[in-house]
């Protein structure tokens, strides 16, 4: 857990010259040729993205930041394994974490304006739970090629230790922790353990973990999805998930945290996984993994601004410490 930080790869000089010469000899190998312009329609702290109009449509290349530099290997051996909802990679370089890939249609957000477009939802959920229960078996290979570990029986150490970088938690910082909230979280690192083992005792596997698994990272054609952006992502308990998904679709269609079509989608995605657990444990397995879904947001964002130098880091100062904060004061008494 290094606090070292670099400049964004995309920000440095001659940086866009070097990933169009590497985008023209990828796609001349497959002979495919760039039309026109190659354009940087989108860059944020963790990934750029460049639209490059080709003989076989647009095509897209995308590079990330280096703590998420995983996320090439990662997609192309999921595309691999489940090419029916994975994005299909023209190429990829792994040491500096590019990768090509078509255009993969329009994202879900874009289609989703009301909750009467949560049809797409009936469908993608049950999909993604059983991408998770096919790749039970390939959690080691997860691991292999940089997924993020968040194991439950990792999490526990993982919290303690980023507790002692009191720099990330911007102690005593108008954005960060106070000591006394800093105290209460080493306090509340027994009770963290005991989460995690309580979550592992019930029969569900760990597997692929999607931590920002949401409308604008899913995409549609032809009523076909494709799950994209791999970097925020791993081995984890499967649950995990719901904390992410179920926030963006209440925040973008103004629901209440425990709204019927909230407690409807829930259900719909746990009914695969009744094969492992009785619906009663399952919803007491979902309700642990929500909070401790949290310690793995706080643990993901402290790995993404490591990498990541001032003022771009101050941005999301709040990230680290913010989550912690939450599942600190979270009261378990939701109905997802």
């Amino acid at each position: 857990m290094s606090d070292q930080s670099t400049q964004l790869p995309w920000m440095q000089e001659s940086w866009f010259e070097q990933a169009s010469t590497w985008v023209h000899a990828e796609l001349g190998r497959q002979d495919i040729y760039v039309t026109g312009l190659i354009e940087q329609p989108d860059a944020s702290l963790s990934s750029t993205v460049l639209r490059v109009p080709s003989t076989a449509g647009d095509i897209y290349f995308k590079a990330c930041e280096p703590a998420l530099a995983h996320e090439p290997a990662l997609t192309d051996a999921l595309w691999r394994w489940r090419p029916d909802c994975m994005p299909p990679v023209l190429a990829v370089d792994l040491q500096r974490g590019w990768m090509l890939t078509h255009d993969l249609g329009a994202t879900l957000r874009s289609l989703i304006q009301s909750t009467r477009d949560l049809q797409h939802f009936h469908r993608v959920l049950p999909l993604y739970a059983e991408v998770q229960i096919d790749l039970t078996s390939r959690v080691n290979e997860l691991l292999e090629l940089g997924g993020l570990d968040r194991r439950l029986t990792m999490l526990p150490d993982y919290y303690e230790l980023l507790l002692t970088d009191t720099d990330a938690l911007r102690l005593n910082h108008p954005d960060g922790l106070c000591t006394e909230e800093h105290r209460r979280l080493r306090k509340f690192a027994p009770e963290v353990r005991a989460m995690c083992e309580q979550l592992a005792g019930y029969h569900i596997p760990e597997t692929l973990h999607h931590e920002d698994f949401h409308d604008a990272n899913i995409f549609v054609r032809n009523n076909h999805y494709t799950f994209s952006d791999w970097g925020e992502s791993g081995v984890a308990h499967p649950f995990c998930t719901w904390l992410v998904t179920s926030r963006v679709i209440a925040w973008r269609l103004e629901l209440a945290s425990d709204a019927p079509e909230l407690v409807r989608l829930r259900d719909i995605y746990l009914e695969p996984w009744t094969y492992y657990e009785s619906r009663e444990n399952l919803i007491a397995a979902f309700k642990l993994a929500y909070r401790v879904g949290m310690v793995c947001r706080a643990l993901t964002w402290y790995r993404l601004l490591a990498g990541v130098e001032e003022p771009d880091k101050a941005e999301y100062a709040e990230a680290v410490s913010g989550w912690l904060q939450e599942c600190l004061n979270y009261e378990m008494t939701s109905t997802v």
